[in-house]
């Protein structure tokens, strides 16, 4: 008797432990007997029961969801390929409809891998790409100093926020009959493929030579003008200069004459030496040991060298 009571206490307890279990917060719960749902959807937490062995709990997050698309290759309607990699967030609505459906999250990334990338593919091939990498038709913005560009960007109507939205739209209708939400997504990258991205680099690389070509053709104007400035301004102060020295020049040399003058004018002597001082100036002057010398009788320089006793 004590070994039956052993074993149906035990029978017991494991009827219950298999009877109970226990809804987590972040949880939601769907109870199926052989496959079928039986009741609605459980999502208050707490200690539950079921019928054991026969009924199962399958379980589904209240939480946010992630979704992260492969990169994919996608032509825009001006004919560019770029890569584009997106993300999204979506969140589990109507646990049995999803159940039903879908069956676990693996089978939603599935679904959600065919609505979000085709939808994603559907937009791109409607706008071209400088659409999709602006968000507006906002200024762009330069330090001080800087020159702008004669180029200016090309005006759009709908940017890359309102293509995000509109895949957004799209993919919830398309969601709206499996139990889950799409709550939001976005472009995490948009890149050129390589061939593109190759004539883009050597597009940006001519029109920055360009641009160079333009700022060293402005330096040597400004170069030039520069240099025709300081030669101005070097003749002019030098012909400043060559005025100022002619004037001191011939103040001296008026000083000189007067000086000269007022000796000559003193006395006979005075004014024989003062002859005598100039010619001989005059004579070293205007000879040296090579030159010949062929004077008249009536010259200075014969009378002074007559009255010295030269022959």
């Amino acid at each position: 008797m004590k070994t039956l009571g052993l074993i149906a206490a035990a029978v017991v307890v494991l009827y219950v432990l298999l009877s109970v279990y226990i809804v987590k917060e972040p949880e939601q719960v769907v109870i199926t007997q052989f496959g079928k749902p039986v009741s609605l959807p459980i999502s208050t937490p707490g200690l539950k029961f079921k019928t054991p062995l026969i009924q199962k709990v399958h379980r589904f997050e209240k939480r946010f969801l992630e979704w992260d698309g492969d990169p994919n290759q996608l032509p825009t309607r001006d004919k560019r390929f770029i890569w584009v990699n997106t993300y999204a967030r979506w969140r589990i609505t109507d646990p049995l409809l999803f159940f039903q459906r879908l069956h676990n999250e693996r089978g939603a990334h599935t679904r959600l891998d065919d609505i979000l990338d085709g939808e994603t593919r559907n937009a791109i091939a409607k706008y071209d790409l400088v659409q999709l990498v602006r968000t507006s038709n906002r200024a762009a913005e330069r330090t001080e100093g800087q020159v702008s560009d004669e180029s200016e960007l090309t005006l759009i109507k709908e940017g890359r926020n309102d293509i995000r939205l509109e895949v957004l739209a799209n993919a919830r209708a398309r969601t709206a009959d499996l139990g889950l939400e799409i709550l939001d997504i976005e472009f995490k990258r948009i890149n050129y493929v390589e061939e593109v991205q190759r004539k883009v680099y050597e597009r940006m690389i001519a029109e920055r030579e360009r641009v160079a070509e333009r700022f060293r053709s402005e330096g040597q104007g400004e170069a030039a003008r520069i240099r025709g400035e300081k030669d101005r301004e070097l003749l002019r102060i030098s012909s400043e200069a060559y005025k100022r020295a002619q004037e001191i020049k011939g103040a001296a040399d008026a000083r000189a004459t007067a000086v000269y003058a007022s000796a000559y004018n003193r006395s006979a002597d005075t004014r024989s030496f003062y002859e005598f001082v100039k010619t001989m100036q005059a004579y070293t002057t205007t000879m040296d040991s090579t030159t010949s010398l062929v004077l008249s009788t009536d010259s200075d320089f014969y009378r002074f060298l007559k009255a010295g006793g030269g022959k």
